[in-house]
């Protein structure tokens, strides 16, 4: 037998187990409020197995990463040191903010240096949350570690009659999937993610209030899509999705979650002291096409070893509730109308851009559900700006599945709000703001979005897979918001007024015809300022002797506020 079919063997004697194993207190992650944050990445070693020690990467601790509480309005500053001895970055995935502050894959962090990025809290009150997101390495950095939770708070949500005592009656509850080899070390890359955890903590339980709890979900795992409900069917409350909450609270039994979505639900657990619920997974329900699901695809294109996992295709449960007695202040009713929302008119649309999910040929069976899969036929390549958008431009956006296993789509910088799918109307688990969509196999799904507020027409945000695995093997994109209002001339060498040679240049590069007074910038593919100069005659020299090869963008700024951007090539 082999590691993996061991592996897979015990996996299924613990998950047949479950009732019968010791159950662990859920673990609360500690919440860090104000404006300034100090966050320090490390590693460490963490015992989830008796007799081993699984190294393990977190913040502020070696395991998992603390909740930051901000507030809409605000303006913060995020500390990030990484005491790693490798790279990383950090995602503030669903914030909206200037892309040099995004954490993507451009905005590296070396070990022993410190990141502080700043900015004004601009979306409204939900749940986001926070992650690595480095050129191939997130998969591995996220399983290991390094995941947390942002509640964002407003005026608006606080007029509301709803839980927000954050550990009491206020939940995060961030679930993963986790695949461990036969020396319990942390692995990824496999079939084998059967684990399940609960803001890190293996088999939890919670001792809820019986009162209405709030319950704010979060799909962290790497590729696991859930189908997440109650034991016996109890109903809840769906109040908000990815980016806020809903103009109504939607009664419902089912809600279902892809890798990197969220959902903000009420549970009313008023009566039923002494009583035990589950958060299940009811994964037999999930169609076909879907990580998760019993079935992928089947034939040549069924994914190797997918049916030997336990949770694949099956109900179990995820954390246990002990109804335990009310709180001193308990809510025990559950409101109907929430915040008012206006959804993007379609008619305001000035751009339909679409976005093709389809595997890296030649394509033969497998790469229609492994992968590797590209987007537009183009893999991530961080020196490639595949998109340009105006600033305050309002786009549909239409993701054209043709691969056979179904991706989460996510965009950075924006919310969207999904117009249709196949041209039916969303699901309600699909309404309200969103930052990631599932797109089944064959689907046609259709969103709407306006890129305000920020442009930078060097550093630019993601779009991508969410499961993390396709996004390592760079099922991704990037894009650019250029502000129309300024005049930008020019970008991969077209329409430019100055003479700039040679290119590709080796130790020097010469500018010919600047403007007085113009501000000269060079910046490489991580968007950091390598070089900065103000022109005083109408050429100069720039010295690249001290520099990498690859690839860079000058950009050159007159005294008006003319802006002139290429990209340039260092051998």
């Amino acid at each position: 037998m082999n590691f993996l079919r061991l592996n897979i063997t015990l996996g299924l004697l613990i998950f047949a187990t479950w009732s019968t194993v010791a159950q662990n207190p859920l673990t609360i992650p500690p919440a860090l409020t104000g404006t300034n944050f100090n966050l320090t990445i490390q590693s460490g070693t963490t015992t989830f197995y008796s007799g081993y020690n699984t190294p393990t990467y977190g913040i502020n601790g070696v395991w998992m990463a603390p909740t930051l509480i901000i507030n809409k309005g605000d303006s913060v500053t995020f500390n990030v040191t990484n005491n790693l001895p490798v790279n990383t970055t950090i995602h503030w995935h669903g914030l909206h903010l200037p892309s040099k502050w995004d954490g993507g894959p451009h905005q590296i962090i070396t070990p022993t240096s410190t990141w502080s990025p700043r900015f004004k809290v601009m979306n409204d009150a939900a749940t986001y949350w926070y992650h690595p997101h480095g050129d191939m390495k997130t998969e591995l950095h996220v399983t290991k570690g390094i995941a947390g939770m942002i509640i964002v708070k407003d005026v608006a949500e606080a007029a509301l009659t709803l839980p927000r005592t954050y550990g009491v009656d206020d939940f995060p509850i961030i679930v993963q999937s986790k695949a461990f080899d036969v020396l319990k070390q942390l692995a990824i890359a496999t079939e084998d993610d059967s684990t399940i955890m609960v803001n890190g903590t293996m088999y939890p339980y919670l001792n809820a209030p019986a009162q209405v709890i709030r319950m704010r979900l979060l799909n962290g795992s790497t590729m696991r899509t859930y189908l997440f409900g109650f034991s016996g069917n109890i109903p809840f409350k769906l109040i908000g999705t990815d980016d806020g909450l809903l103009d109504t609270a939607t009664t419902l039994t089912r809600i279902r979650l892809s890798p990197g979505e969220r959902a903000e639900i009420l549970v009313n657990l008023t009566g039923m002291q002494s009583q035990t619920v589950y958060l299940k997974n009811y994964g037999a329900e999930l169609p076909n096409g879907i990580h998760g699901a019993a079935i992928v695809a089947t034939g040549a294109a069924a994914i190797q070893d997918y049916n030997l996992n336990p949770l694949n295709g099956g109900n179990y449960n995820i954390l246990q509730l002990n109804v335990v007695a009310q709180t001193s202040s308990p809510v025990t009713t559950t409101p109907t109308t929430l915040i008012a929302q206006t959804p993007i008119n379609p008619a305001t649309a000035q751009k339909v851009r679409r976005i093709l999910l389809e595997p890296q040929p030649p394509v033969d069976s497998s790469k229609m559900t492994e992968g590797p899969f590209l987007m537009n036929g183009k893999s991530f390549d961080m020196t490639v700006i595949n998109d340009t958008v105006k600033l305050g431009q309002t786009e549909i956006w239409e993701l054209i599945n043709k691969t056979l296993i179904a991706h989460p789509f996510h965009i950075h910088d924006v919310f969207f709000n999904v117009l249709n799918i196949n041209v039916n109307p969303p699901s309600l688990s699909d309404r309200g703001k969103k930052d990631v969509v599932l797109v089944m196999p064959g689907d046609t799904l259709r969103f709407i979005s306006k890129f305000e507020d920020f442009a930078d027409p060097v550093v630019p945000f993601m779009y991508h897979c969410h499961l993390l695995h396709h996004e390592d093997e760079g099922m991704m994109g990037s894009f650019v918001v250029i502000d129309s209002t300024t005049s930008i001339k020019g970008y991969a060498n077209m329409n430019i007024s100055v003479n700039i040679y040679p290119n590709p240049a080796h130790d020097e590069l010469h500018v010919e015809g600047l403007n007085k007074n113009t501000t000269i910038q060079l910046y490489d593919v991580f968007g950091r300022e390598v070089y900065k100069a103000q022109s005083i005659q109408d050429k100069t020299t720039i010295s690249l002797a001290n520099l990498v090869a690859g690839n860079y963008v000058l950009q050159l700024t007159d005294a008006n506020g003319e802006r002139t951007v290429i990209k340039i090539n260092k051998e």
